[in-house]
């Protein structure tokens, strides 16, 4: 059901337009002032705005102002009088979807409505797939029998909008279940929004989640949404939820206790419909227990506990997904190369095992990959020359492991710490500590 807000002075029009809109099926708040309209807007999500351009007090043109400061995606239709067609035409040139002129026809306003809405929409809808567009396309998720018990899981706790805490070691798909979890619920219609919290630094992620206004800081030339507004009806996924800085640790915790949030900037509390889900790599009550994490977001996280096991609990997996990461090179696996796939401990998990299968079907010059190709790639992430670690101080395996990563990502750094089965930030600190230590 469509939000509509309407402002008019005259109660003959605004009675008459506001239960015209209710006959067509939408909810609608009519107020004969702008100053009170605005008070509501701020405090409701609405999909249309009407207002009358002539009032006392703050005009049609001040509505028009504030809803396109505060809501870009919103559309305004003006009402205006046969004298004041000039002035609807100058609103519409500040950002006004259109205007209809008094008295007007309950069936062209039916039109015009309909028109303002579909338009909402599509501005909308836009947000939701810039915000996505780093994002890529998921295909089906492989599900066996030992990984039945945990879809079930996911399937219970789809019906409930609970905040869930995803827990397991990096590369046991932890995203893919965030994914399953919002198909499966009453939301799958919305949007599924993703924030990598290590991925950004403490300013940046406030932005990312909670948006900001324009000239809130240096660079911030236009208002912009957060994630938690464009996933407003949908889903949200902090990924890697405990790198969050204790500092917006406490504002999260705000929203997830009341849904509201104030842009970076803004003194203005905004209210959404989000579900939350979160993930984490790390041991959370540790973090706790280290003063690293705040106790009382984590209570609130882990509402609805799920874990992912590694892939070395669920062997029986590996030829399913070793298969399904094939489909698209259209080769076969040996069974003694499948073999020592299954008899490996796959330390980076399902996200080695892709890379693994990645590799080899790109190398493999025939149709199929042997044994000996996958071999030397499953005998440890790190080796040095002469294929022993020995002797080798574990700072030196970690940086030769990192700088090898990095080389063969072309030096895309997110990349190379998702093999890694690091954080980003991690690897930037470790990086820039190197950096130092050679200056």
């Amino acid at each position: 059901m469509s939000r509509i807000l309407v402002v008019d002075d005259e109660a003959i029009v605004r009675e008459a337009l506001a239960e015209a809109l209710r006959r067509g099926g939408h909810a609608v708040d009519a107020f004969e002032a702008a100053p009170p309209a605005l008070e509501r807007f701020a405090q409701e999500r609405y999909h249309l705005v009407i207002t009358d351009l002539k009032m006392p007090g703050p005009d049609g043109l001040w509505v028009l102002e504030e809803v396109r400061r505060r809501a870009e995606d919103v559309p305004v239709i003006i009402l205006t009088a046969h004298g004041t067609v000039e002035s609807a035409v100058a609103a519409m040139k500040k950002g006004a979807y259109d205007y209809i002129i008094k008295p007007f026809r309950l069936d062209e306003l039916e039109i015009l409505v309909g028109r303002a809405l579909e338009h909402g929409r599509l501005a909308a809808e836009n947000e939701v797939l810039r915000a996505r567009v780093v994002e890529s396309p998921q295909d089906e998720p492989v599900w066996s029998p030992a990984t039945r018990p945990l879809y079930e899981l996911l399937e219970r706790a789809a019906r409930s909008d609970a905040t869930v805490l995803i827990s397991g070691e990096s590369g046991t798909g932890k995203e893919v279940a965030a994914r399953t979890l919002h198909r499966l619920s009453p939301r799958r219609g919305g949007p599924f929004l993703c924030v990598n919290c290590a991925a950004l630094s403490a300013g940046l992620l406030e932005s990312e989640l909670f948006g900001h206004e324009r000239g809130a800081f240096t660079g911030a030339d236009r208002m912009r949404k957060g994630r938690f507004e464009l996933a407003d009806g949908g889903t949200l996924l902090l990924d890697e939820v405990s790198e969050i800085d204790p500092n917006l640790q406490a504002k999260l915790l705000r929203v997830l206790q009341e849904r509201a949030f104030e842009r970076v900037g803004s003194s203005q509390t905004r209210r959404v419909d989000v579900r939350v889900v979160a993930t984490t790599n790390r041991d959370l009550p540790a973090e706790v227990a280290r003063g690293r994490f705040r106790e009382d977001l984590y209570y609130r996280l882990n509402v609805l506990p799920i874990r992912m096991p590694p892939l070395r609990e669920r062997r029986e997996e590996i030829p399913l997904l070793a298969e399904y990461f094939l489909r698209r090179h259209r080769k076969r696996i040996s069974r003694g190369a499948m073999e020592r796939l299954v008899a490996y401990p796959w330390p980076g998990n399902v996200r080695e095992l892709a890379n693994v299968i990645e590799r080899a079907a790109v190398l493999s010059p025939g149709e199929e990959i042997s044994e000996e190709r996958i071999a030397p790639w499953l005998e440890g992430p790190a080796r040095v020359p002469g294929g022993t670690l020995a002797g080798v101080p574990m700072e030196e395996v970690e940086r030769r492991a990192i700088e090898e990563n990095l080389r063969a990502c072309g030096g895309n750094r997110e990349k190379a710490a998702r093999i890694l089965g690091i954080s980003s930030r991690t690897l930037r600190d470790k990086l820039k500590k190197w950096e130092s230590l050679a200056s």
